[in-house]
């Protein structure tokens, strides 16, 4: 067998040799099995996590698509289309079915883009903005809850694996929008404790 293995690929005997080779270190199954864990472990706390939201948005014939969206223009104001579109990643067709209900339901509003009346920009109304703080505080609420159990230095350790977890050439842009939005966040903060009492 060695020999019909060393003429027809020589490349075959190196493998087979490496394989039969007493001082390899064999594949490590606990690391393996690790990685398999956390794998699924995203799969369950995503399950939990998704699933108190998906409970309110039921009652009003919404579901997890549009919950995405939601949280996106509640977090970022004015948001074209086109870009919503980006960071969603799905196809116009996809994303016209769910933005046509929530607009049609009263949750958010369409406007031409100053500039450009062909783009779209997208806010919550008042109604919509309550449900994207509802759906929000069920979200912080557990994400705090396991926070909490991770002392001090969980919530930086948690905030750099899951940007590993991002695409390397798609971090750029997330990190942008994350800061955009605690911007937009800081901005709003300012401007209620600045706006004058009544009297």
């Amino acid at each position: 067998m060695a020999d019909i293995i060393s003429k027809s690929d020589p490349s075959m005997r190196r493998l087979a040799n490496a394989a039969n080779d007493p001082t390899r270190s064999p594949p490590d199954p606990v690391d393996s099995e690790q990685k398999l864990r956390v794998v699924e472990l995203l799969f369950f706390a995503y399950r939990d996590f998704t699933g108190e939201p998906d409970a309110a948005l039921a009652g009003y014939g919404l579901g997890r698509a549009h919950h995405r969206v939601l949280h996106f223009v509640a977090r970022h104001p004015g948001l074209r289309v086109a870009d919503l579109l980006e960071v969603l990643k799905i196809t116009k067709q996809s994303l016209a079915r769910v933005l046509k209900q929530l607009v049609d339901d009263g949750w958010i509003e369409q406007r031409p883009g100053p500039n450009d009346r062909r783009e779209r920009l997208l806010t919550l109304t008042d109604t919509g903005a309550n449900l994207a703080k509802r759906l929000a505080d069920l979200q912080s609420a557990r994400i705090a809850a396991a926070l909490a159990e991770l002392g001090p230095d969980g919530a930086a350790a948690v905030e750099r694996f899951l940007f590993a977890i991002i695409t390397p050439s798609e971090r750029a842009s997330v990190a942008k929008m994350l800061a955009d939005a605690a911007q937009t966040l800081a901005d709003a903060s300012n401007a209620s404790h600045a706006a004058p009492t009544p009297e």
